[in-house]
C-alpha cells in the first residue's frame, strides 16, 4: 500500500441530529440501516421522493450523544434539513446545520479517519485536517470516477435519477431486509424484477468530453447523458443496450470497464 496523503474534498456540509428519537427518526427516511452505524462505522444512504426518486447521498456518523450527516453543501445541505424538518412531527428529535464544512479523504496506508463504506480505495473520511501530504482534490476525484462512484447531485439528477441506475446499491448504500423508507416500493421492484435498463459507466476520451448534464450519442444514436468529469475521464449514464460493441479503434471516445 501507498504511503498516506490526503486530499481536501469540496462542497461538503453537516446536519447535526440530537434527541432520543434520532435512530427511528432516520430509519424511516433513508435506504440504509441507520442502527449499523458505530463510533468507527459510517453508513452510506439515500433520501428518495416518494417514489423513489434521488434527492440526497450522505454519510451517517455516530456522536456521543448525536447523529452527524456528511452531506453535499451549501444550498444542497440547507435542502436536506428542510426536507428532514418536514418529517420530525413529534418525535424527540433537533437538528441544525452547517452549509459549509471541511471534509478530508485520507487515502494510501493510514488509521485517521473512519473507513469510506461505498469502496475501499476511497480511504477513510476525517473531518479535521491531518498531519500528511496533501494531494488535490482532482487525484481523488478521478479515482472516484475510475471507479464508477457517483458524487451526489454532480451525477444523479434531484428528483429524476433511481439508485438502481446509479450502482448506489453496489456501494453499500441500500439495506434490501430494513423495514420501510421513503421510495422504498421502487427501489425494491427495480431490484427483483431487473428493471434497470440504464447505469452509470465510466468513460474516457482522446478529446474533451461533453459538458455535465449534456447528452452523449454513440453511433450517431443517443445514448445517454453525460456527468461529472476530472480531466478526460468522466460518469455518463448510458443505456445498457447502446453500449454492446461500440468500443473500437474508430472512436476517440472509450466506455471503460465492459
Amino acid at each position: 500500500m501507498s504511503k498516506a496523503f490526503y486530499a481536501p474534498l469540496k462542497n461538503r456540509g453537516l446536519l447535526h441530529i440530537e434527541g432520543q428519537d434520532r435512530y427511528d427518526f432516520l430509519q424511516g427516511l433513508v435506504s440504509n440501516d441507520v442502527h449499523k452505524v458505530k463510533s468507527d462505522k459510517i453508513v452510506y444512504a439515500c433520501l428518495l421522493t416518494p417514489q423513489g426518486k434521488f434527492l440526497h447521498d450522505f454519510f451517517i456518523l455516530e456522536g456521543d450523544w448525536f447523529l452527524m450527516i456528511d452531506c453535499e453543501g451549501g444550498t444542497r445541505a440547507l435542502d436536506l434539513y428542510n426536507r428532514l424538518k418536514r418529517y420530525t412531527l413529534r418525535a424527540d428529535v433537533f437538528l441544525s446545520v452547517e452549509e459549509n464544512n471541511a471534509v478530508y479523504a485520507v487515502m494510501g496506508e493510514s488509521d485517521l479517519g473512519i473507513v469510506d463504506p461505498r469502496h475501499f480505495k476511497m480511504g477513510r473520511r476525517i473531518f479535521e485536517k491531518p498531519d500528511l501530504p496533501e494531494a488535490s482534490f482532482d487525484e481523488w476525484d478521478a479515482e472516484r470516477i475510475a471507479l464508477v462512484i457517483p458524487d451526489g447531485s454532480r451525477d444523479m439528477e434531484v428528483e429524476r435519477s433511481t439508485l438502481l441506475e446509479c450502482n448506489i446499491d453496489k456501494l453499500h448504500g441500500i439495506d434490501w431486509n430494513k423495514g420501510c423508507y421513503m421510495g422504498q416500493e421502487l427501489t425494491a421492484r427495480m431490484h427483483h424484477r431487473h428493471l434497470g435498463k440504464k447505469h452509470l459507466y465510466t468513460i474516457t476520451s482522446e478529446t474533451a468530453l461533453p459538458a455535465p448534464f449534456s447528452d452523449i450519442h454513440l453511433n450517431g444514436v443517443l445514448a445517454g447523458n453525460m456527468r461529472s468529469s476530472c480531466g478526460n475521464i468522466g460518469l455518463a449514464l448510458l443505456k445498457d443496450d447502446a453500449i454492446q460493441g461500440f468500443n473500437n479503434d474508430k472512436n476517440s471516445l472509450r466506455i471503460l470497464g465492459l
